[in-house]
């Protein structure tokens, strides 16, 4: 099986890539932080198997150059996880003057680098057995269930994530595409700086977790959901 994954670098994304490996699949991590050498260290346990791609979804250029460094090797992708975010710079209350700037970038990477990851690799997984599109989202996107009171833009930002992957899955599903729009939980990862102690998860924990609904769970195709990774259902 072949699975492009974006922002493969630490986290959520660097354990998906080494438990997809240890399963024995071929997998194409998007590599932001050239400098971070954790994937370079899982590389040389499996050389054959695990291809640094460099990718910066949000860069047209980035996402286009990789998808033709993808197809030196493959001429198809089974399954696309929509990994890479970022969360921008959080105050714990409203302000007067929002950041708009950015909250621009973060919108670029999170929602837009989404199309541009799926829309430029589409053509790869169409020749795929699988065709399966994942999305990683998160419950802040959901409105129906919002209560939050500030730093709205990341939220904004899933939103749109649930948003494209509505249009995608009412666009492609008669095509036999798989969608899986999925809550990771709060996980111990570096998107705010340091390392977040106090969340719920580590990165491993988060990919077992991540790993049972995109390739185990048996999943109604036929409807699209966003699902958390303790089952709960959120409306979106």
């Amino acid at each position: 099986m072949n699975v492009l994954i974006s922002g493969a670098d630490r986290g959520l994304g660097l354990s998906l890539t080494a438990k997809m490996l240890a399963r024995g699949y071929t997998v194409f991590a998007g590599q932001y932080l050239s400098e971070w050498d954790e994937l370079s260290l899982l590389c040389q346990k499996f050389p054959n198997t695990l291809h640094l791609i460099p990718l910066d979804v949000g860069c047209d250029e980035s996402v286009k150059n990789a998808c033709v460094e993808v197809e030196k090797i493959t001429s198809k992708l089974d399954v696309i996880i929509g990994n890479a975010a970022i969360i921008g710079w959080i105050d714990d209350v409203m302000t007067d003057v929002t950041d708009t700037e950015m909250m621009a970038e973060v919108y670029n990477v999170n929602a837009i680098g989404n199309v541009r990851l799926f829309e430029y690799f589409l053509p790869l997984l169409k020749k795929g057995h699988e065709k399966k599109i994942c999305f990683i989202s998160s419950e802040a996107g959901s409105i129906g269930e919002c209560e939050r009171k500030s730093f709205f833009w990341y939220g904004m930002t899933k939103s749109a994530v649930n948003y494209y992957a509505k249009v995608m899955y009412n666009r492609h599903r008669t095509d036999n595409f798989k969608f899986r729009l999925y809550h990771p939980g709060w996980i111990q990862t570096y998107m705010k700086g340091p390392i977040d102690e106090y969340a719920d998860l580590t990165p491993d924990e988060a990919a077992v977790f991540a790993m049972d609904y995109f390739f185990d769970q048996i999943i109604n195709e036929d409807q699209l959901i966003l699902q958390g990774y303790d089952g709960k259902i959120f409306e979106f």
